[in-house]
């Protein structure tokens, strides 16, 4: 199975709120939907899912086992749930979305409850988020880098993360592109705005094109139509190597997801 290049995140929306971000998602024609456990919001995007009629098949989604459910005596009934609030049988893709505090719970524990969940049919595809080399490297020799579908990173042109992109793409691990527009820093960028002009886009669109010409997956988030709908347009945009090469040099290492007692020792 591919990686579907362009999604839709639901990271901080609940509620109706996300509710009707992923109803309005749908019908603009976006197929993947991105969520996890500790976003507390998987229920109503299963509700927003069964709601919109599209067939199961049509859609790919992804969740992300929290800390607390890594062990293999948890992570299994843990997905159960998930996909019970999210009214499917399965989900497409099923990432750890933080490596386990303090090693509590070792890499490889978690990637092969991961592994045995995929052979219950819980999950087609299995991967990885906010890991480091290191940490992939431990993945890897778990389970191999070919059942590694994806490493989800925080990534946008302030902070490119170029060694673990490199590392990812000499083992064929595809990244995830997750923050890109900067939580819209990158949208207020002066360099950004200029590229924009001179394509008649928008500053997001912009930024998004980049995503996708570096190769990256993207899952931005709206809770606006309009936004939704020109987010999904940047699919069509096409950057010159005189603009990528600009936006590659507003790299300034400005990571912006960092949390105490989660966040490794970033690379």
């Amino acid at each position: 199975m591919s990686l579907p290049a362009f999604g839709l995140g639901t990271f901080r929306l609940k509620d109706q709120i996300v509710i009707d971000s992923v109803t309005t998602a749908l019908e603009l024609g976006y197929r993947a939907i991105d969520t996890a456990q500790i976003y507390d919001n998987e229920a109503a995007v299963g509700e927003a899912i069964a709601q919109s009629g599209i067939a199961r098949d049509q859609l790919f989604i992804t969740t992300k086992i929290w800390t607390e459910n890594l062990s293999k005596e948890a992570l299994i009934p843990s997905l159960k749930e998930s996909l019970a609030k999210l009214k499917t049988d399965y989900v497409d893709l099923t990432l750890i979305h933080w490596p386990s505090p303090q090693s509590a719970v070792s890499v490889a524990e978690t990637m092969q409850a991961l592994v045995e969940a995929q052979a219950l049919g819980l999950t087609r595809q299995i991967g990885v988020s906010n890991f480091t080399i290191d940490l992939m490297q431990q993945a890897i020799d778990a389970v191999s880098a070919d059942a590694i579908a994806t490493n989800q990173i925080e990534l946008s042109p302030f902070l490119q993360n170029q060694k673990v992109v490199d590392f990812a793409r000499q083992h064929g691990i595809k990244i995830t592109s997750y923050m890109t527009l900067a939580y819209g820093d990158a949208l207020k960028d002066p360099l950004i705005q200029k590229i924009a002009g001179q394509h008649g886009a928008t500053a997001a669109q912009v930024v998004l094109a980049w995503a996708l010409q570096s190769g990256f997956a993207v899952i931005p988030s709206s809770t606006k139509r309009e936004n939704l709908q020109s987010n999904l347009l940047a699919q069509k945009l096409t950057l010159t190597e005189a603009d990528m090469a600009e936006i590659a040099s507003l790299e300034r290492n400005g990571r912006l997801v960092s949390p105490d007692g989660l966040a490794p020792d970033w690379d």
